[in-house]
């Protein structure tokens, strides 16, 4: 199975190149950017070895969806979407942290809170809960955002604050922006069976404006559940039928592999590879309620790619 794990463009005006775990972004006239969402995957910081077919368009789709039904929220990011892999948009001045919404005790969350911990990033959660309980009020628990190959770092609202990493008035502005989108994604989950459990956005600013950046309620930023059988499962203390990257980190935890040091990545198997490939494309189909249609991959996949970009910045800088 074919997948883009790599892409090298020089594009006219190109003044950089980020490499991030899945996404490749090239600056244009240090204003516009280009982001390619490839098919890599990423778990516990660590980019794995091989890519997820369809994977890139999957996300950069559902990322271009959701910003256009919440930019009455709050404005962002994009101006077009020239591909199905990729977005252009503005160059915002990106703050240095993560905002995460999580309205269920679940994953790395539940994790913490199973080993006896009862606060994380600053906000206490209440003795008695028990894995996938929903939270009375969704809570936000912001993380440091990481380089590549190093692990995001755990933080409070008070600490973000008295280290000057953000003002303290943009920091309420962020809470109040996350916790509306967040609002938004679970009213049109609902619409389709599914919970939003949890989920991070990114933010930036341009022209002294706060902007939603990078992407917006995809698989690899979120978690749903199934709507149907959440309450019998919950109930019956059962794994709850998820559309997440969770099931990833499941994978790599049932073989012995958490991102820490001397751990080996196990084999990806084609049978993984393709199973991971259709998890996206069912998680697509249900939050979007659209048939999912494939953009085959061909030879000539990044002459497409690199011609779509560049009629769309023809149009925009030149």
């Amino acid at each position: 199975m074919k997948a883009i794990v790599k892409t090298e463009f020089d594009f006219a005006k190109q003044t950089d190149k980020y490499t991030g775990k899945v996404r490749d972004v090239y600056t244009i006239a240090d204003d516009i950017l280009v982001m390619i969402v490839t098919d890599r995957i990423s778990a516990f910081d660590v980019v794995l070895p091989k890519g997820i077919p369809y994977k890139g368009q999957v996300l950069n789709q559902i990322a271009s969806k959701f910003m256009d039904v919440t930019s009455d929220i709050v404005p962002n990011w994009k101006i077009a979407s020239p591909d199905p892999m990729v977005t252009v948009g503005y160059k915002c001045n990106p703050f240095p942290v993560e905002m995460i919404v999580r309205g269920y005790l679940t994953g790395s969350a539940w994790r913490t809170y199973k080993s006896g911990i009862r606060e994380i990033c600053g906000v206490t959660i209440p003795n008695g809960m028990r894995e996938n309980q929903q939270f009375e009020t969704p809570i936000i628990t912001p993380t440091t955002k990481a380089e590549l190959g190093t692990h995001d770092e755990d933080i409070s609202r008070e600490e973000i604050i008295s280290k000057g990493l953000i003002s303290e008035k943009d920091y309420l502005q962020l809470e109040k922006i996350a916790i509306a989108l967040f609002e938004r994604g679970s009213q049109m989950a609902a619409k389709q069976g599914l919970i939003l459990v949890d989920t991070k956005y990114e933010f930036g600013k341009r022209n002294d404006e706060i902007y939603l950046i990078d992407e917006i309620h995809t698989p690899d930023s979120s978690r749903y559940f199934y709507a149907d059988s959440y309450d019998e499962n919950f109930k019956n203390s059962l794994p709850q039928h998820q559309l997440s990257k969770e099931f990833v980190r499941e994978w790599l935890m049932e073989n012995n592999f958490q991102g820490k040091q001397g751990q080996q990545v196990p084999e990806m198997t084609d049978k993984i590879v393709e199973s991971i490939s259709n998890r996206y494309i069912e998680l697509y189909e249900k939050i979007t309620g659209e048939t999912f249609r494939k953009t085959e991959y061909t030879d000539d996949i990044y002459i497409r790619i690199e011609e779509n970009v560049k009629n769309m910045l023809a149009r925009l800088i030149l």
